[in-house]
């Protein structure tokens, strides 16, 4: 990449483990990114997507711009319309049936040719056209299993879909089986009328929540399977002699999932986007440095798909797809990075990183603080307010961003000096870069001149300093700060002029107020006269108070 001249990678893989050794940052990936620094590129890497437990960041060095996930407003839903008027909302990025019109309701379980044997316990999976009345079908609603079979690969709803219109179905209705717990269902592309209801017990299904808490309503999509199977079985007519259906009284209509609703309770730290603090090395000792450094839109993004590719049957012959993860975070903040380069050419890959991190968003479309969700199972229900440990610097403001005001940079040389630092690394940091350590000073961790302070452990009192560049116009500056709990701090100057190009050296003085092994959060801002608005996040984990002396 060096040697063709790139500026940017984005990178959508990290070691599947957390390194073992003298520290976490010496792994062939982290170390192989620093060469890529050193030939001044950019390095932007997916935090991982073994959220929401601490520590669960897979991204480990200062060098490297780690990005989160978050939720963004765009949200997709589908929903079906019975004849009694009940709405129940699924999944689906299908069209609607035609002009709001009734269709009836016909389950696959009732619709199979006589000579079906009931050995074949799955041809409610509509895998298999020749296995159904095409009369009792055609100009109907498909009702379909969703079954284990699908998850196994086993079965397909391309294959559903391809079993309704080779009979003629008006549309399909999916239900998931109630057993399959904990199952994440993506939009799925339908190219005719199709919606998959949710299991009772599906709580992957986070984007209903959205779009119910977008029309603030208050229902309970728990009963959504429950109301619609009663409501067809109890339209039902029987023969009481052969125990046959001789007629289908339910319709209902499929409303469509093509079309995006926007909600303003975005952005939210999807449960999956990994989380810190920083491990320093294999025995969870915690490291100066803030993980992850920001977050991005990276749940429910359309992304390039091959048509070809075998990855996903349901995506097959696709050239977009919607996808999430960390991995579709990532992405955005490449193309920002890219475009930052472009206005200030000569600007650092750490001076890109600090114009994205010191810009971020603290706040949802609400004005409320960014929430996270804390946990696999019904993610929406325990949502707490973002730490840096959730979202790094917080949410990433493309505008802001291109017009930072001031930077923080790091130098190669000054990520050598931190790594030589570390006790016993000297053979390592040769045996991966080829550079000896020698005898020139070192760097704590603590002492890199990054956007952000993380404090792991704090004993009494502490001096940390950091040295800003204005790369825009000449600019007075007045600090303000928030404290982390546990901690006062102090600013040296909380006031200064700083012309373009000029530089300004921040102390910021910590001292500790109580004991406590709880991480606390503060905040330091610099606002600009012509408007920059500068924030640092400040994070410290252990605190000890010493009364003596």
């Amino acid at each position: 990449a060096a040697e063709d001249g790139v500026d940017i990678i984005s990178l959508s893989i990290t070691p599947n483990r957390r390194p073992p050794g003298i520290a976490t940052f010496f792994n062939p990936i982290d170390m192989a990114l620093l060469s890529a620094v050193k030939a001044g590129i950019f390095v932007v890497q997916a935090a991982g997507n073994t959220g929401p437990s601490p520590k669960s960041i897979c991204s480990f060095s200062p060098w490297i711009f780690t990005v989160g996930a978050a939720s963004h407003d765009r949200i997709y839903s589908n929903s079906i319309v019975l004849g009694n008027n009940i709405t129940i909302h699924g999944v689906g990025l299908a069209p609607g049936t035609q002009n709001d019109a009734m269709y009836t309701l016909v389950s696959a379980a009732h619709a199979v040719n006589d000579t079906m044997t009931s050995e074949n316990i799955y041809a409610s999976d509509c895998q298999d056209s020749s296995a159904f009345k095409r009369d009792v079908v055609r100009g109907n609603i498909l009702i379909c299993s969703y079954s284990i079979r699908f998850v196994l690969g086993l079965a397909t709803i391309r294959q559903a879909l391809g079993t309704a219109k080779d009979l003629d179905a008006a549309g399909v209705v999916f239900y998931m089986d109630p057993f399959l717990l904990g199952f994440q269902l993506n939009p799925i592309p339908m190219r005719i009328p199709g919606i998959v209801i949710p299991s009772p017990d599906d709580s992957k299904v986070s984007f209903l929540a959205l779009y119910i808490e977008y029309f603030e309503q208050s229902l309970d999509f728990d009963k959504f399977l429950q109301i619609f199977l009663e409501y067809y079985n109890s339209s039902l007519v029987w023969d009481e002699t052969t125990r046959k259906v001789v007629s289908f009284g339910g319709a209902a209509c499929i409303s469509g999932g093509i079309r995006a609703n926007f909600s303003h309770s975005a952005p939210k730290i999807m449960f999956y986007s990994a989380r810190g603090p920083d491990p320093e090395d294999a025995s969870f000792v915690n490291a100066d440095i803030l993980k992850p450094n920001i977050v991005a839109p990276g749940n429910f993004i359309w992304a390039a798909w091959s048509s070809g590719g075998s990855d996903s049957v349901e995506f097959q012959g696709e050239s977009f797809a919607m996808m999430s993860g960390t991995s579709m975070a990532a992405p955005h903040i490449a193309g920002l990075a890219a475009l930052i380069k472009q206005k200030f050419p000569n600007i650092s890959p750490a001076a890109i990183g600090s114009a994205l991190s010191t810009t971020a968003s603290l706040y949802d479309r609400n004005g409320g603080p960014i929430q996270a969700q804390r946990t696999y199972a019904n993610p929406d229900m325990g949502l707490s307010t973002a730490t840096p440990f959730d979202m790094g610097s917080g949410f990433v403001n493309a505008t802001a961003a291109l017009d930072p005001g001031l930077i923080f940079d790091t130098s190669y040389d000054e990520y050598m000096s931190f790594l030589c630092g570390i006790n016993g690394s000297s053979p390592v940091v040769q045996n991966y870069t080829g550079e000896v350590c020698g005898s020139s000073p070192t760097l704590n961790s603590i002492d890199l001149n990054l956007p952000s302070i993380t404090i792991s452990k704090m004993n009494s009192s502490l001096v940390i300093r950091r040295t800003v560049i204005n790369i825009g116009s000449n600019e007075t500056y007045r600090v303000s700060w928030s404290e982390p709990n546990g901690t006062s701090i102090k600013l040296a100057p909380n006031q200064f002029f700083i012309p373009r190009g000029g530089k300004q050296v921040l102390s910021v003085f910590f001292q500790t107020t109580l004991d406590s092994n709880v991480a606390s959060f503060g905040r330091i801002s610099l606002v600009g006269s012509l408007g920059h608005s500068v924030s640092i996040p400040v994070s410290v984990l252990v605190k000890i108070y010493n009364t003596t002396g």
